[in-house]
């Protein structure tokens, strides 16, 4: 399987998930900059976290229009399955490939802590590994994580299942309104997402740091399961 790992400036999360593929997986990775028209066959890309061009006019406002979301979209809408994590997911959303918008965290604060997500959708190509319920433990590192739509897309997202994450309690419990649980205030404690083809996904949190038990703190490995799930395709 080769994977194709898209890098901006300022993009920062980009070894951690190279680093999952290559040495976890034992998978071919290429790293595509930002300036380039074109993929190299990829089979899997990854848009991942960091604070693409400063975060400058809006998160991912910059990147959406760098050469390389061009073949993105091409790729995406022939079915290939992208993932973006955080600042990728922000670009996503930017770029047209997920609806809605990420706003400024409700605490107008920049948060860097663990948090749990239950998975609620195992139909992607990032969660065919998991079972609906299971809860990933990892970090979020954000200051615009709070999802927002309007209310006839959010209701589209829930009724045809293209919630794929959501932010939960120690046991899975989902409260919206509770801070410890939601802690930016995200609509509906979601936490990621995906597009009607469900080949298109994004989340906030970082599954990527939380891969191998030596280095996953509390997390654990937990997160390895969304990159086990596009490597079992």
């Amino acid at each position: 399987m080769s994977v194709n790992v898209l890098l901006f400036p300022g993009s920062n999360c980009d070894h951690d998930v190279i680093h999952c593929y290559e040495n976890l997986f034992n998978q071919k990775v290429e790293v595509i900059w930002h300036r380039e028209s074109e993929l190299k066959n990829p089979d899997v890309v990854i848009v991942p976290g960091g604070f693409s061009f400063g975060d400058y006019l809006r998160t991912g406002a910059m990147a959406k229009v760098s050469p390389v979301m061009g073949a993105a979209r091409k790729f995406a809408a022939a079915g290939g399955p992208v993932l973006g994590i955080c600042n990728g997911f922000q670009i996503l959303c930017e770029a047209g490939l997920l609806p809605g918008v990420l706003l400024q965290n409700i605490s107008m604060k920049f948060l860097s802590r663990f948090v749990r997500i239950k998975v609620e959708s195992s139909s992607t190509p990032f969660t065919g590994a998991a079972r609906k319920g299971d809860i990933i433990h990892c970090p979020i590192a954000h200051f615009e994580g709070n999802y927002f739509a309007d209310g006839a897309t959010i209701e589209r997202l829930e009724g045809e299942g293209q919630v794929v994450f959501r932010y939960c309690g120690e046991q899975g419990q989902v409260d919206a309104e509770n801070r410890e649980w939601n802690p930016n205030g995200a609509m509906r404690a979601i936490a990621g997402i995906t597009n009607d083809k469900r080949n298109v996904v994004g989340l906030m949190p970082h599954p990527e740091r939380a891969v191998e038990k030596v280095v996953g703190f509390c997390g654990g490995e937990s997160g390895r399961v969304v990159f086990a799930s596009s490597v079992a395709g």
